[in-house]
């Protein structure tokens, strides 16, 4: 974190968490800061910094429809465009923090805006909007294919599903969770040169129309507690491919979401709990 003064300023921080995805909050509504991609790396470092999976920024609302603006670095220090797990945290905190005395709040991001609905104490339901399937092909990077969206991915023989959350999906239905092959595929797919900004692996097992399990591999990140944008990724999948009901549940490796969808043209709904660790200052 690099400031414009040149003398060490106190930087206030929370530790949160949405089913074991944590992450280092900060507002800069009522802070002056500037941050550095250098910076959030050294600071996730779990050995000697704050240690997270991503760093979540607070701002004020770059548009007055809006009431702030919400932003996601990785721990690697990149700046990537969703994360629902994030988004009921900063829901909390900004509640938590007094910014805030609506259970209704309007997050714009860098790519989608958000709706975030408080439900009760321990729950937060957030508007995901419209799930965005993709194609993707060297020739023509992106073409959006509603209802024709699977492509044979390694060796055109793995066959995966491309949507978009806001940020990029790539979902695989597997017969076994415990033996998915999830960070050997992931690394292969990650790399491709396909998916230039990078993509998120989910690996889907369905139980029933239901209920689903899930592991996801975040890009440049590896594989994650739970992954909430992943969660939605994957049952909009399953329910475009009539496998899924417009109601279901995902366990993850932290917990389990609960994932509302009623199919093409409408929002999908993310509802999961948000908790709160500590909290904490820096100094730089």
């Amino acid at each position: 974190m690099y400031l414009k003064t040149s003398y060490k300023k106190k930087i206030n921080f929370s530790k949160m968490h949405g089913l074991g995805n944590d992450f280092m909050v900060i507002e800069s509504i009522t802070q002056d800061f500037v941050i550095s991609s250098s910076k959030i790396k050294e600071l996730s470092n779990r050995h000697t910094g704050i240690g997270f999976d991503q760093l979540l920024l607070i701002e004020k609302p770059y548009n007055c429809k809006f009431d702030f603006h919400y932003r996601i670095f990785n721990s690697d220090g990149n700046e990537v465009e969703q994360c629902g797990n994030g988004a009921r945290c900063v829901g909390l905190f900004l509640i938590l923090k007094g910014l805030t005395t609506t259970n209704k709040i309007n997050l714009s991001t860098n790519k989608k805006n958000i709706i975030i609905n408080f439900i009760s104490e321990s729950l937060i339901e957030v508007n995901m909007n419209e799930p965005i399937f993709i194609s993707n092909s060297a020739t023509n990077p992106i073409i959006f294919k509603p209802h024709n969206f699977s492509e044979k991915i390694i060796n055109n023989s793995l066959l995966c599903s491309l949507v978009s959350m806001g940020n990029p999906h790539c979902v695989i239905q597997v017969e076994s969770i415990k033996n998915a092959p999830v960070k050997t595929i992931s690394k292969i797919i990650e790399k491709k040169s396909i998916f230039p900004d990078g993509i998120n692996v989910g690996f889907m097992k369905v139980i029933n129309k239901n209920y689903i399990q899930l592991r996801v591999y975040e890009r440049n990140e590896g594989e994650t507690q739970s992954c909430g944008s992943g969660a939605c990724a994957a049952v909009a999948v399953g329910i475009a491919k009539n496998l899924l009901s417009n109601n279901v549940k995902v366990e993850l490796l932290g917990g389990i979401l609960s994932i509302k969808w009623e199919g093409f043209g409408n929002p999908l709904y993310m509802i999961g709990p948000a908790n709160y660790i500590y909290e904490g200052c820096i100094y730089i």
